[in-house]
């Protein structure tokens, strides 16, 4: 391809609207994880409120055409949006996000998920996947030719608008007063309210202001690209991985990081277009080798996880073997209740969400990019199946081998961190994965690997028989459960709880804690892979569905829903979502909705979960118990001579 100066420059424009709107984005999230401590997941839904906050000013006549009501332009928009969308978070900030302030750090990234969830699956059930057009306002029409490049108005204003916004920003938060009040908020609001400053105001108004720079962002954005319910989803996964480059909390990395990445993915699209999608990801793994905190970043206590977690195990719900029994019973009757497909779709999820929680719920890391080991081994699997022809069980042992590859990596370079930090590289890490599947021509892009051959097992055993399958699948999720039970019971899984209990103390006793994490997150990894390979043999199907953020937040779900930490409780999650999923499929959309209500929910209100929170009501009724009989056997003894 011949690069020429209109070529080289144009991208290098699309770079620097690209990293404008990164900046603006990454900014909003920098001035709340800086100021509140809150990965605010539902930015990138919050971006989307912005843009079609200005597409409904602008249809207002259509859209209420008894009210006589004029229609908004862009200028309108600008002055109204942000202040909307802005007032939307404050609400949220009342109603929701102050409720975790107090608690670990992951649940406030957990409870934005849900409430990202509820936004786009509303707007989607709404107005469906397909975008919608905005006019570019014609006071920024047109453009100015350069010689070696026409500039287009628009994206030269929004340029010179993002640098005021952040740069004026940055300098509020860091220069002035009322910045060093929310500073101040957020390090020791004792202080703070002693002086009359009313700090629950502060830290709304502090989280309204960065949900309007996403609103702003949307707004502007709205002319460039089109509206629609999902423009969010990928744009908030690239801020983090920005944020993450810049130093998670640092306004001015936030910044910085933005516009210099947008300017660097410009680039690579000029010299090598395929690694377009996955620059800004390969240099985030290269900085946290060189920096784990990030470029403009400090290195600074994150907790971990562990208030998460609710095991116990002297429960009889803990009881691995007695367990192992009754789901090998249970599984071999339900073929003949239940439809098999559907089933070993919920034992391949079971797995899957037993895998997740052997590294969030025992070890307590809150990793984000799962579907990564899951999609990976999914592929490879049906590659090595439908175009090597291997039999079905080498087939899965080839997944599983990528996965376990990929697991230690990944978890080489995220293991030095914790809490959100860990969350948000093991989710930008899972994009590269994303973005390579999808443009590998072994892949097939978006129709992934079809007609995959089951074939026969070990030689003998045909795998194109339903009931053969099943069986089969009902196996590999016994194998796996009984391995999690095994590891977590071994004394290798002690070292892990007291890990996650008490780092420092395990480390005081000898223990080196991120290599026992490492060998557990590689094992959390192979494990997935092994319902990834599985699932793909099952339906003779690898999808970039299996490999999307959204698996890894279905994944997460489950283990929220069955319990953290115990060893049932991933179990029931995978068969309470799926079959959920499947019976509200026909309110299209609004499953996301649930599922996202269904989010907040747990996290709010059943933060153990559902089997954590039966080990909470049999732990209760055996203290009263205890209780009880230590309160009868107390007359008895004094009634007796010589007591």
């Amino acid at each position: 391809m011949t690069i020429t100066p209109q070529l080289l420059f144009g991208q290098l424009l699309v770079g620097l609207i690209n990293g404008s709107f990164y900046a603006m984005m990454s900014l909003g999230v920098a001035v709340i994880f800086g100021l509140l401590r809150i990965g605010n997941f539902v930015h990138g839904a919050q971006y989307m409120l912005g843009a079609f906050g200005a597409w409904f000013l602008l249809q207002l006549p259509t859209l209420f055409p008894g009210l006589g009501l004029p229609s908004l332009g862009y200028w309108w928009a600008l002055a109204i949006v942000p202040l909307a969308v802005g007032a939307i978070g404050a609400l949220t900030e009342r109603f929701f996000i102050r409720k975790v302030y107090d608690l670990e750090h992951a649940y406030g990234l957990l409870l934005t998920i849900g409430l990202t969830m509820v936004l786009e699956g509303i707007f989607n059930a709404r107005f469906g996947a397909a975008g919608m057009q905005y006019e570019v306002p014609a006071l920024l029409k047109g453009g100015v030719n350069l010689g070696f490049m026409f500039l287009p108005v628009y994206r030269l204003w929004v340029i010179v608008a993002a640098l005021v916004v952040c740069f004026g920003t940055w300098f509020l938060i860091e220069r002035t007063k009322l910045g060093s009040y929310l500073r101040a908020a957020t390090e020791n609001p004792d202080i703070v309210r002693s002086f009359g400053i009313n700090v629950p105001r502060l830290l709304m108004l502090t989280y309204g202001f960065g949900v309007g720079l996403a609103g702003l962002a949307g707004v502007m954005a709205a002319p460039i690209y089109q509206v629609s319910p999902q423009m969010g989803q990928n744009m908030v996964i690239v801020v983090f991985a920005v944020v993450v480059i810049g130093g998670m909390g640092s306004i001015l990395g936030a910044v910085v990081s933005g516009l210099a990445l947008g300017v660097i993915e410009g680039l690579t699209k000029v010299f090598y277009p395929q690694a377009a999608s996955t620059a800004i990801f390969l240099i985030m793994a290269v900085v946290l080798i060189w920096r784990p905190a990030g470029l403009f970043g400090k290195d600074t206590a994150v907790h971990s996880g562990a208030e998460v977690v609710t095991a116990r195990s002297e429960s009889i719900l803990e009881n691995g073997r007695l367990w192992f029994v009754v789901l090998a019973a249970i599984g071999a009757a339900v073929p003949f209740f239940v439809y098999p497909v559907f089933a070993m779709k919920v034992l391949c999820l079971a797995l899957f969400a037993s895998a997740y929680n052997l590294i969030f719920g025992y070890v307590g890391l809150l990793a984000f990019g799962h579907a990564a080991f899951y999609g990976a081994s999914a592929y490879v699997a049906a590659y090595a199946a439908a175009q090597w022809g291997l039999p079905p069980e080498l087939s899965i042992l080839s997944g599983i081998a990528v996965a376990t590859a990929l697991g230690a990596l990944f978890g080489w370079l995220a293991i030095r961190r914790q809490g959100l930090y860990f969350a948000m590289i093991t989710m930008a890490l899972a994009q590269i994965v994303y973005f390579y599947i999808l443009q590998a021509p072994w892949t097939h892009g978006e129709d992934g690997i079809q007609g995959v051959p089951r074939g026969k097992l070990f030689g003998l055993i045909d795998l194109n028989d339903t009931m053969a399958m099943y069986f089969f699948v009902l196996v590999v999720f016994l194998a796996g459960f009984a391995f999690v039970y095994r590891v977590v019971h071994s004394p290798f899984g002690q070292v892990l709880k007291s890990i996650r209990e008490n780092e420092p103390r395990a480390i005081s006793l000898g223990y080196s804690a991120d290599r026992f994490k490492l060998i557990a997150f590689t094992l959390s990894a192979m494990l997935a892979g092994l319902a990834g390979g599985t699932n793909a043999i099952v339906f003779q199907i690898a999808s970039l569905a299996d490999v999307h953020f959204s698996t890894s937040a279905d994944v997460l779900l489950m283990t929220l829903v069955g319990g953290v930490g115990t060893l049932l409780g991933p179990v029931v999650g995978a068969v309470i979502v799926a079959t959920l999923q499947k019976e509200l499929a026909f309110l299209g959309g609004w499953v996301l909705v649930i599922q996202g209500a269904i989010f907040i929910l747990f996290v709010l209100f059943v933060r153990k979960g559902v089997v954590g929170a039966i080990e909470d009501f049999l732990s209760r009724r055996a203290v009263r118990r205890r209780n009880a009989e230590a309160s009868a056997a107390s007359p008895a003894r004094a009634a007796k001579p010589g007591t």
